[in-house]
């Protein structure tokens, strides 16, 4: 936070490390009350509530534009991390749905809902969805694409000033359009539905937070201007101090200037990293995806739920395993060493009260077993399940 404007004079910076958060999910706002003061771990909050304390945090829309530096500022400082998340599937967060793969490699893409027919089409530089019905047909060209393709893209269109989702988005694993998560499978009742659901406001706001960077800026909603994706900025805050103090050899400056999740605690990490994967707090409060699959997505809600979790050790982490500079890991393989910074090897002794008790069946592919995947069928996809625990094989996926 600045206290003093800049210009002729240098800033002077307050360390300020623990404020608000935001979902990129759209979360109802039933049954908040109650979730307040339920949950595995008080320490889950409500990313909602977090946005209303001062100083930064991930999609929060406070900061002036020009407090942004941009990623290639960064990078002149943070070169190996700014080469690394370039390579990240949250780097690429968002895109124009010009530039989307789903939509340039695939060319015409084609769907049918009951008498609905769909079809996607490239017009000069845009990308159209058609919709038609008989002799009835509605177009709508599509802006944005959100999600990296790893799983899918969902695109979002406007008109009038109003922002919309589409009924379909481009799943990788079928190579074809469906229904879009949060969607009804049910056949549309006009054309205006069949083309895509109109987000509120707020709605909009979160999923561009949590999509790109800096959409919003001095509280205003502005996502021509925004970055695409979810670069430096969007977790460690507007760069702009930061850099000043770095350049003026001010270095008593230069950690109080930006934030670095890394000093946050244990409950705050996870927090922090639910500000957009969506804390214990804010699945509750969003009641309807709490049960089934639908859920199992939301990674930080699922380790909140862990009895080693609520312990408050910063080896249960999101960070601990996931290093949000490097690409997504997928070989279980990998993360057998964090597994075991708290669970002996069979053969070990215990040393101290840090470690727990030997898995005994064995020291190997931990994940497989205690966090298994988990199919979401509207999703054409499987999640890992982030609950760590004893899951017996075939089990059913907990609540």
């Amino acid at each position: 936070m600045r206290v003093a404007q800049r210009g002729n004079r240098f800033p002077v910076f307050v360390n300020a490390f623990f404020n608000a958060s935001l979902l990129c999910a759209c979360v109802l706002i039933s049954g908040r009350l109650q979730a307040q003061t339920a949950g595995p771990n008080r320490g889950s909050e409500l990313t909602e509530s977090r946005l209303k304390s001062p100083g930064w945090w991930p999609t929060k829309g406070d900061r002036a534009r020009d407090d942004y530096v941009g990623a290639a500022e960064c990078a002149k400082c943070h070169d190996s991390q700014a080469a690394s998340i370039e390579r990240s599937a949250m780097s690429h967060a968002a895109t124009r749905a010009p530039d989307a793969e789903s939509l340039r490699q695939k060319g015409r893409l084609a769907f049918q809902i009951g008498p609905y027919s769909y079809q996607t089409a490239s017009s000069g530089e845009k990308e159209v969805l058609r919709i038609s019905k008989g002799e009835e047909s509605l177009s709508a060209v599509l802006g944005w694409a959100f999600g990296m393709g790893r799983i899918a893209q969902t695109y979002v269109y406007q008109q009038n000033g109003i922002f919309y989702e589409s009924h379909l988005s481009f799943y990788t694993a079928t190579q074809a359009l469906d229904i879009t998560p949060g969607h009804p499978r049910t056949v549309p009742a006009s054309l205006v539905e069949a083309a895509g659901r109109r987000l509120s406001s707020e709605e909009t706001r979160r999923c561009f937070g949590c999509h790109t960077t800096a959409s919003s800026t001095k509280n205003g909603f502005d996502p021509q201007h925004a970055v695409l994706g979810v670069t430096c900025e969007a977790c460690h805050g507007p760069g702009a101090d930061h850099v000043a103090a770095a350049k003026s050899g001010m270095n008593e400056f230069i950690t109080g200037s930006i934030l670095n999740p890394a000093r946050l605690s244990p409950a705050d990490s996870v927090n922090f990293c639910g500000a957009c994967h969506r804390t214990w707090q804010d699945v509750v409060a969003d009641g309807p995806v709490r049960t089934g699959t639908a859920n199992v997505r939301f990674a930080p809600y699922r380790l909140e739920n862990s009895r080693c979790w609520r312990k408050g050790d910063a080896r249960i982490t999101c960070v601990a395993c996931h290093d949000p500079h490097q690409p997504l890991n997928l070989d279980p393989a990998s993360y057998d060493s964090r597994c075991l910074q708290c669970h002996l090897a069979a053969d070990a002794a215990k040393s101290d009260d840090h470690q727990l008790t030997a898995c005994p069946i064995g020291v190997k592919l931990c994940v497989t077993c205690h966090m298994p995947k988990f199919r979401n069928s509207a999703m054409h996809t499987s999640f890992t399940d982030h609950w760590i625990r004893i899951a017996a094989p075939g089990a059913p996926l907990p609540d």
